[in-house]
């Protein structure tokens, strides 16, 4: 089946699924959001602990997406996941100690005899809500605005000299921290947008979840207070960056030489050139907005869905922009001729047939994980059931 389809149709194929696994991860940072508010809904340990759990049930599915979407990465377009987890790599390694600082937490929080205290495993949730989303999101965004490093393939291993060297390379000591902070250019500031967007995204479905699985009217009043400003800010970050997107020069690519060049209102054209595309973010933006407005002003607890689905396929959309329609999808700021594409990064013709046929197996996984959330979500949580129950976290 798979091994019938050309090699650019199978480098297609396996973007889709990064771009599917990048919009599910992005949608579970709703539980990095709701760490960053436990001080804000509630009022006493009881409040916090209802929420401790309530979110401490879902952290393993957003770490394991996080894990398959870094796997896929490396197995598809190993050149990507080289250059970028090798080359800015303090960036990585950051979001990495938030996640481990952030498992820590939910093990030890309650455990007797816990030296740290549970104020110290509080703070540590608090700071993986804020590194992940911002720091994941700026890396999105430099699939836009660039990155500098270099890539030249003849600089692979000579084995008859015993000379080491790495295909691709680092250009700035900053090693990734560049694309929050610099001097040099403003890339940051579109940069830094999507990380706030996308953070102030995962306390809007976090604030969401509360609202449908709470039973405290203590904390739902203080949710739906939280609600209104935390849209607003997502709102004005996610427009900024999605407006100067459309009018900055994007990195394009000739269909005949394969030479990368700035082209004016790429991403634009993009979107006018790709009328799926173009749908797609549509119904992803407009989801989105319906389920803040329904979840604002109608109180509906399906709002926590409408905004999940419309995350997802608004993330899909922003991939699809990157990479297609003869898209450098990972641009070089520092030699345009070294940016990375759908062409030059993948994993052999081979592989992608292999994968392809392992790929299969991601529907039975996503039917079991839709189950088990059913089966965790089949009632509401409140103070009454914590205390009779044995508190996990």
């Amino acid at each position: 089946m798979f091994e019938a389809l050309s090699y650019e149709s199978l480098q297609a194929y396996w973007w889709f699924i990064i771009a599917l696994l990048g919009g599910i991860l992005v949608f579970m940072m709703f539980v990095q959001g709701g760490q960053t508010l436990l001080g804000k809904l509630s009022s006493n340990e009881d409040e916090k602990t209802v929420l401790i759990n309530l979110f401490g049930h879902k952290w393993e599915i957003t770490f394991t997406t996080l894990v398959v979407f870094g796997g896929a990465f490396f197995a598809s377009f190993p050149l990507f996941y080289s250059t970028s987890f090798g080359g800015a790599y303090y960036v990585w390694m950051i979001i990495l100690f938030a996640f481990i600082i952030q498992a820590v937490s939910y093990e030890y929080r309650k455990k007797k005899n816990n030296f740290l205290g549970a104020k110290t495993y509080e703070t540590f949730l608090f700071i993986n809500g804020v590194i992940a989303p911002v720091f994941l999101g700026a890396a999105v965004s430099t699939f836009f605005t660039g990155s500098q490093f270099s890539v030249d393939k003849s600089r692979i291993v000579n084995m008859k000299s015993n000379v080491e060297a790495v295909i691709s390379q680092w250009e700035t000591p900053w090693h990734g921290l560049e694309a929050i902070w610099t001097t040099q250019h403003l890339a940051f500031l579109q940069n830094l947008a999507l990380g706030l967007a996308l953070f102030f995204l995962a306390r809007v479905i976090a604030l969401l979840y509360v609202k449908k699985m709470v039973a405290d009217e203590n904390i739902l009043n203080k949710a739906q207070k939280c609600l209104k400003r935390n849209s607003i800010l997502f709102l004005i970050f996610f427009l900024f960056w999605t407006v100067r997107l459309l009018f900055i020069d994007g990195f394009a690519i000739d269909a005949e030489t394969g030479k990368v060049f700035m082209a004016p209102y790429k991403y634009l054209h993009n979107l006018l050139e790709m009328p799926l595309v173009l749908i797609l973010l549509l119904i992803g933006v407009v989801s989105v907005l319906w389920g803040i407005y329904t979840g604002i002003f109608k109180n509906k607890t399906n709002a926590f869905w409408f905004v999940g689905v419309g995350t997802v396929l608004t993330v899909m959309a922003v991939f699809f922009i990157a990479a297609f329609n003869h898209t450098a999808y990972y641009p070089s700021t520092y030699d345009l001729q070294s940016s990375i594409t759908l062409a030059n990064s993948a994993s052999s013709k081979f592989t992608l047939v292999v994968m392809s046929y392992v790929s299969l197996m991601v529907p039975f996984v996503l039917a079991y994980i839709i189950w088990a959330w059913k089966s965790m979500d089949n009632h509401k949580i409140s103070i009454k059931e914590i205390k009779q129950e044995e508190i996990k976290y």
